[in-house]
Order: C-alpha cells, then structure tokens, then sequence
C-alpha cells in the first residue's frame, strides 16, 4: 500500500521535556523503530508536526536583540522542516540499511482571505500556567488560548489548498523513495492572482489536513495518524471515557471532539476517507504497525450507502 504518516509535533518532543537537541534525537529513534516495518512492506510518506519547534525558535527569534525584527513563522515553520527533516532522514536511514531516503521542504498554497487569520486558533511552543502565559501575552503581542494541560500561544491556521511539491513527491515514491515532507503542515504561502509569485504568511497550517489533502492527491490507500494516545476516546477525560475501535466519517463528525487536540485529527481521517473511499486510522506511535494490520488503533472506514 501506499501510506501516509501524520506524526504529532510530540512524537519528537513529548510534553514536559526540556527541547534539547539530544532529547528529540532519542524520540525521533523511537519513530524510526516503530515505522521501520512498516516502511519494509509498503511506500510510506512521513509527515511531522512542529508545534513545539517552532514555538521554541519564535521565541529565540524575538529575544534575539542582533535582529531588528523577529523571523516570520513562515520561515521558522522552513527551519523546523530542515531540522527535523534531517533528523528524520537520518533515523531512518540507520533502521533502513540501503533504503532511498529524502526529506524536501515543503509550500503549502493558502488563500490570502482565508477568515482563519483573523481567529487563530493553532497551538505553538511550549505550555504555560495561565498567568505567565498572560504575562507573555501582553509582553509579546501573542494571542493565548488554554490547551488540556496549561496555556499556549495560537497563531493563525488557514485551510491548505494545494501543495506544491506534490508531483516531486509523486515522482520520488515511483523511483522507490521514502519521502519526509510536509512538515508543520507545509509552509504556508500565499500565491499573487496575476503573476503566481509566493509570499510567506505569519501562519501554521495543521498538518493533519495537509496530511489528509497530499495523501488524496497521492492517491493512497492509507491515512495513518499517530499520536500519544492509543484510540480516539468518546468523552474523553470523564468517568464514561471509552475507545471508539471502529468509526466512519459520520461517526466522527458528531463526536464532538475538541478543536486544540484531536478534533483536526478525525476531520483529516473524516475528510480523506469521504474523498477517496480509502481508510484511515489514529493511534498511538509504537502501535503503528498493528494499527495498519487492524490490531490497534481507531479505524476509520467509508460510511456504508444504503440503496
């Protein structure tokens, strides 16, 4: 089969964890081990969340007083896909011995008016008690929000349209290639009406839907995103928690998932399993193998037509 990975921006960095180079080595071996098998039986593409990275390099940015301005996170989201693009290719190339793999930074086409840029609601950088992050918020311009464990900073997440470096990706996986892309959901730009020519936006895309909309354009069989939880769980964190085992686009839609953590996860499962009659599946990193064998995970299957 023809499989694409969403990894969560915790895959690399878990939370808590201090964001030293040397700790997200150590997890990005981890996902070299669990996607390895995978990788030996079907064409994979990996994509990989940046959340924590980037808010990281933000940060670093605007305290840097050698700068007149802090980097756009346009260009820190390009930073983050270098990094962990490395990372990832060289993980991989040591838990796949003469297996081609190449990682490519990767633009993501928005639309200038998309409504998304005047609510932000992407999570980025590191988790804070309410007060400090208060206290950023005023210092820094940042608009904050409150995530399941703490606070954050949100930015703005326009709907992707189109990725650029699609045919290159094509290309690559028909010579044999394992392809890291994508990454913090592609960098976001915008293109002009009358010539073409890229911008950069201050935004993060949610690399799930990127994930979803390149795995429809690739036309793969399989959506796999993994997470650090093993399902998606109805009621979630009260006394009638419980594992969805199976799901299909409709069962998902009315679940009632929250918008910061795994809701843009089932709308990208929902979204590509409607558009292409193909499966999807959530779960935990180190199930991943058993998640595409039907041992693991939350699969998510075209809703059934009566007629």
């Amino acid at each position: 089969m023809r499989i694409v990975v969403a990894l969560g921006g915790n895959a690399l960095l878990h939370r808590g964890e201090r964001p030293d180079a040397a700790v997200q080595q150590a997890n990005v071996d981890r996902v070299a081990t669990a996607l390895a098998a995978l990788a030996h039986e079907h064409e994979l593409v990996i994509t990989h969340g940046n959340g924590p990275q980037i808010g990281l390099l933000a940060m670093e940015s605007e305290a840097d007083p050698a700068l007149s301005a802090p980097y756009p996170l346009d260009l820190l989201g390009a930073q983050t896909e270098g990094m962990i693009g490395s990372l990832l290719t060289r993980a991989m190339h040591d838990a796949l011995p003469g297996h081609r793999i190449a990682a490519l930074v990767t633009h993501t086409l928005v639309r200038a008016e998309d409504p998304a840029f005047e609510r932000p609601t992407k999570f980025v950088g590191q988790v804070y008690s309410r007060q400090l992050a208060e206290k950023l918020a005023r210092k820094r311009g940042w608009h904050i929000a409150r995530d399941t464990t703490g606070w954050r900073r949100v930015v703005a997440s326009p709907a992707p349209e189109r990725i650029l470096e699609t045919d290159t990706i094509r290309e690559l996986l028909n010579s044999g290639t394992l392809v890291i892309c994508a990454g913090g959901g592609g960098v976001p730009v915008t293109a002009d009406r009358g010539t073409g020519a890229l911008t950069g936006v201050e935004a993060v895309i949610d690399k799930d839907l990127t994930a979803a909309l390149l795995a429809e354009d690739l036309k793969a069989d399989f959506l796999l995103i993994l997470t650090d939880v093993p399902y998606v769980y109805e009621s979630y964190g009260t006394p009638d928690q419980h594992p969805l085992l199976d799901a299909t686009p409709r069962d998902l839609r009315h679940g009632g998932f929250p918008a910061g953590s795994m809701g843009p996860k089932t709308e990208a499962a929902a979204r590509f399993v409607e558009h292409t009659g193909g499966l999807a599946a959530i779960g935990a990193l180190d199930a991943a193998y058993e998640i595409v064998h039907a041992r693991s995970g939350t699969l998510i299957r075209p809703d059934l037509t009566v007629g």
